[in-house]
């Protein structure tokens, strides 16, 4: 059967939308200051202790329930503005944006280490194996794990230069390629074998692979969700999927189309920005940025995953990555505190650091600054010791 186009407003093409009369809530004084409220009722608790009852807004929650209604039937994009960064420490700002969160919807952990607020923030170069958010440049257009329904950004530190959000409407595509490749639809509803990534698989309680497929497109209720994870990249490149010439096809012309001017929406981040995406009807990417060398002074941004019990439950058949693993993540190898921004940014500086002085000893040939990448500096180290 052919699937129906989607109609509503989460259908947009990025010319067409002014995000900043559409998509975006503006800070009131008022606003602001009911915040800084329930800042100082919340105090210095860890993140899991931060709720909707440890951080109240009580005129403020209304309205982030109008705007978390608009995340699932209107355009799934809001983008907060205005709030003053330069008032409260990166951790304030971190709890601030925790706080805001938890009237959204319920934290889950991201990765095998069990963060409930992750940094986005490039570390290629100082931890070996990351993953696609914690390395430098640009991102193609993908949709975050399947155990989130929201996914959020919010900007602690801009970059040198560039570094926009790229968003684009799932329904918008969905109804594109309808038109113009029904075949291709077809093979995305049917969908692709997924894999997790190295590290969270060898920590996870399911297998590392999928024994089907997972629809790439689902379609319940007039809304459509989205499964375009790096776990299909990784099922082909390490867990021995092939993909027939009209899969290729159909994901490449997907993300072809998504790459397109005619669909996508660039978002450029002020420091304070909180931007909040369904995540099953939105597809996010980042464009080319310039970075400093110090992890410190690096573009940094802050992500939450968020489940929101509200919502109607994501198709089972399109769930990968779940909450069980997540929250298996969290309970094994979370330590307190340790997603603050303070204490992120003094981990990762030691190691820069560390390294910095061992490629002195190794390569006194590569100038002192930013360090090769994490790939090359083992591969001189164990050069160097044989």
């Amino acid at each position: 059967m052919i699937p129906p186009k989607i109609t509503g407003k989460s259908v947009w093409k990025g010319p067409e939308v002014d995000y900043r009369a559409e998509m975006m809530h503006r800070f009131s004084d008022q606003e602001v200051a009911e915040i800084d409220a329930a800042l100082r009722t919340c105090g210095e608790r860890d993140i899991p202790e931060i709720t909707r009852e440890t951080f109240p807004l009580p005129t403020f929650g209304a309205k982030m329930a109008v705007l978390r209604d608009q995340l699932l039937d209107g355009r799934g994009v809001v983008l907060m503005r205005g709030f003053p960064r330069e008032r409260y420490t990166a951790d304030q700002m971190a709890r601030i944006y925790v706080g805001l969160g938890a009237h959204f919807g319920q934290p889950v952990s991201q990765s095998w280490q069990g963060q409930l607020l992750g940094s986005v923030i490039d570390i290629s170069d100082v931890v070996e194996k990351v993953r696609g958010y914690n390395a430098g440049g640009g991102m193609n257009f993908h949709i975050d794990g399947s155990a989130c329904d929201i996914v959020a950004l919010m900007c602690l530190r801009a970059a040198k230069s560039g570094g926009a959000s790229r968003i684009v409407s799932v329904a918008a595509l969905h109804n594109a390629l309808l038109e113009r490749r029904p075949d291709l639809v077809e093979v995305l509803y049917r969908g692709f074998y997924h894999r997790n990534h190295e590290m969270d698989a060898k920590h996870s309680l399911f297998p590392v692979q999928s024994d089907h497929r997972l629809p790439f497109l689902s379609q319940r209720d007039g809304r459509v969700t989205c499964l375009a994870s790096g776990c299909i990249r990784y099922a082909v490149q390490y867990g021995g999927v092939d993909m027939t010439p009209i899969e290729i096809e159909a994901y490449d012309e997907w993300q072809r189309m998504a790459q397109s001017d005619e669909f996508y929406l660039d978002m450029n981040f002020e420091e304070g920005d909180i931007q909040f995406l369904n995540n099953r009807n939105v597809m996010h990417a980042r464009t080319e940025y310039e970075d400093h060398p110090e992890v410190a002074r690096r573009r940094h941004m802050l992500r939450l995953w968020l489940q929101v019990p509200e919502w109607p439950a994501r198709e089972s058949n399109q769930i990968f990555m779940n909450k069980v693993d997540c929250q298996h993540w969290q309970d094994k190898n979370r330590r307190p505190f340790m997603e603050l921004p303070s204490n992120y940014l003094a981990e990762m500086t030691a190691v820069q650091e560390r390294r910095l002085r061992e490629q002195t000893v190794l390569r006194p040939d590569v100038p002192p600054g930013r360090i090769p990448s994490a790939r090359g500096w083992i591969e001189a180290r164990e050069s160097a010791m044989t």
